[in-house]
């Protein structure tokens, strides 16, 4: 864990042969703005760096980290991944019906509110008495999450592999990149280019709103850390269900 592994900045200066306790702040500042044109690729390599020098410095390799004192670039999508409306939905839906493969990765995610590496992972192995047993891969939390009626009528209606849910052309089950390139090319048989995997779980929590759910139900169902993430996506919603409610006590 001596040297640095092999980049080069934006003005050819090669930083590989630096030891770790010779770089600073700026090196790894030229070595993010090498890399202006792909900021979210920039941005990944600044916060692994930050996590390889705080274990450097956890065993006295360093003194320092400076990774911590280089800022992110601003991403491109400011707004992150796009958060499938509710017309988008039933536009997958119609091009893709029920007793698909399509159909049931869509269900998986709006009713289980999971990542896309989750989602690849379930199987029937995991349920127990209509409850989805799921330790999400990002965080090794562990979440019971009810197998709603209309889940369960697309699970049945499909089909699924051995070991997981969702499986290949050869029944095998997806890696998380492999199904996000069979996500995209459903979306895109849809006319949903814009739409992905990832902005499922967005959606997945503003439908819950949508259906009068509390943030902290919502939090409990998806697994999120905080109320300050489930919020960020609800936000729109909750205004609607609130004014909804305000409207029928008015009627009244």
């Amino acid at each position: 864990m001596t040297n640095f592994c092999d980049m080069t900045g934006k003005n050819g200066t090669r930083y590989g042969e630096r030891r770790f306790a010779q770089l600073e702040p700026k090196h790894l500042r030229a070595i993010r703005d090498n890399m202006t044109d792909r900021p979210e690729a920039a941005n990944s390599i600044i916060k692994g760096l930050r996590v390889v020098f705080r274990c450097a410095k956890e065993r006295d390799i360093v003194s320092a980290n400076p990774a911590a004192e280089v800022p992110l670039l601003q991403s491109k999508n400011k707004a992150g991944h796009h958060s499938w409306t509710l017309e988008e939905v039933e536009k997958f839906e119609q091009t893709h019906p029920v007793g698909s493969k399509a159909r049931l990765a869509l269900a998986l995610f709006l009713y289980t509110s999971q990542r896309r590496g989750d989602v690849v992972r379930m199987g029937r192995q995991h349920v127990r008495n209509e409850w989805l047993f799921v330790k999400q891969e990002k965080t090794g939390v562990e979440l019971h999450i009810p197998i709603v009626r209309q889940l369960r009528a697309i699970i049945d209606a499909s089909p699924t592999g051995d070991l997981t849910f969702l499986v290949t052309d050869f029944n095998k089950p997806f890696t998380s990149n492999g199904f996000g390139n069979r996500m995209r090319k459903w979306c895109d048989e849809a006319g949903l280019p814009h739409c992905s995997a990832h902005g499922l779980r967005k959606a997945s929590a503003v439908r819950l709103a949508e259906d009068g759910c509390t943030d902290l139900e919502i939090m409990s169902w998806g697994g999120w850390k905080t109320l300050a993430e489930v919020q960020r996506y609800t936000k729109g919603a909750r205004q609607r269900f609130m004014a909804a409610a305000a409207r029928d006590k008015i009627d009244r």
